[in-house]
C-alpha cells in the first residue's frame, strides 16, 4: 500500500487530506476517515490499516481553515468547526474520492472517531454517495453545531446502514446515549448494528491516545471491515 498527502480543492479553500492507497488493481471501495478533536495526524495509522484491508481511505484535516502557525488547543480548534463546515469538507473528500483512479465511485463509506463519529451520523442522513457508516463512540450527537438540526434531528434522512462502536465507560456518549440512538433508529426503521465494549472508554480505538484500550479495538476492526466488505461490496 502506499499514503501520502493530498491536496483537496474547493470553494477556493485548499484542505489536506491523508490517503492510503492498497496495492490492488482495478477500482476498490472506499472511505472518508473523519478525526477526532486530536487532529487528523492521530489517524493517519488508521488509513493505512484500512489500505492493508484493501480500502481505499482519505482523511480530511477539518482544521485547515486554520493558520498553519495555530497554536491554539484542540478543544478550542474544535469548538470552530460548524456541522456547515464539517458537511463541506466531508462532501468534498467524497467528490475527490469519486474521482480517483483506483475508487469505484458507487463503493463509498464513512468513519469517524469521537466527534468524527457524530460526523459520521451527520453525513449518513446528508450525503447519499455515502453507501455505509461506522461510527465510533460519536459525542455530542443530539446538539447542533452552528445553525440547523442535530444529527440525531436529521436521524429520519439517514440513508444508510450505520455500525456503532461504543465504551461501557464512556461519558459522552454514555451507555445511555447509545441507548438511544438505537432506539430512534430502530424506531425509524434504519438498518443499525451497535457494540458495546466492557472496561472501555472514550477513545478506546485511537491509536496512540492514553485511553486505547486493546482488548476492545482489536475486536472492533474485523466487525468494522466485515461491515464494510458487506455494504460496499468490497
Amino acid at each position: 500500500m502506499s499514503a501520502s498527502w493530498e491536496n483537496i480543492k474547493f470553494d477556493n479553500a485548499n484542505m489536506r487530506a491523508y490517503v492510503g492507497v492498497p496495492e490492488i488493481s482495478g477500482r476498490s471501495s472506499a472511505i472518508v476517515v473523519v478525526q477526532g478533536q486530536t487532529g487528523v495526524q492521530d489517524f493517519q495509522e488508521f488509513c493505512r490499516l484500512a489500505a492493508s484491508e484493501g480500502i481505499v481511505a482519505a482523511a480530511p484535516d477539518l482544521y485547515h481553515r486554520d493558520p498553519p502557525d495555530c497554536k491554539d488547543d484542540p478543544p478550542t480548534r474544535r469548538m470552530r468547526l460548524t456541522d456547515a463546515t464539517v458537511i463541506a469538507d466531508v462532501n468534498a473528500t467524497v467528490n475527490y474520492l469519486k474521482s480517483h483512479s483506483a475508487v469505484a465511485a458507487n463503493r463509498i463509506g464513512i468513519i469517524g472517531f469521537c466527534m468524527g463519529g457524530r460526523a459520521v451520523y451527520l453525513m449518513s442522513a446528508v450525503n447519499r454517495d455515502i453507501k455505509a457508516g461506522v461510527m465510533y463512540y460519536g459525542g455530542d450527537t443530539f446538539s447542533p453545531w452552528g445553525a440547523g438540526p442535530s444529527p440525531f434531528e436529521r436521524s429520519k434522512d439517514i440513508h444508510c446502514p450505520i455500525m456503532g462502536h461504543f465504551g461501557e465507560d464512556d461519558k459522552n456518549p454514555s451507555p445511555q446515549d447509545m441507548r438511544k440512538l438505537d432506539a430512534e433508529l430502530t424506531r425509524l426503521g434504519k438498518v443499525h448494528e451497535f457494540f458495546s465494549y466492557p472496561n472501555a472508554a472514550h477513545a478506546f480505538a485511537n491509536f496512540g491516545s492514553p485511553a486505547y484500550r486493546e482488548h476492545a479495538a482489536t475486536a472492533s476492526w474485523p466487525r468494522t471491515f466485515r461491515f464494510f466488505r458487506k455494504q460496499l461490496h468490497a
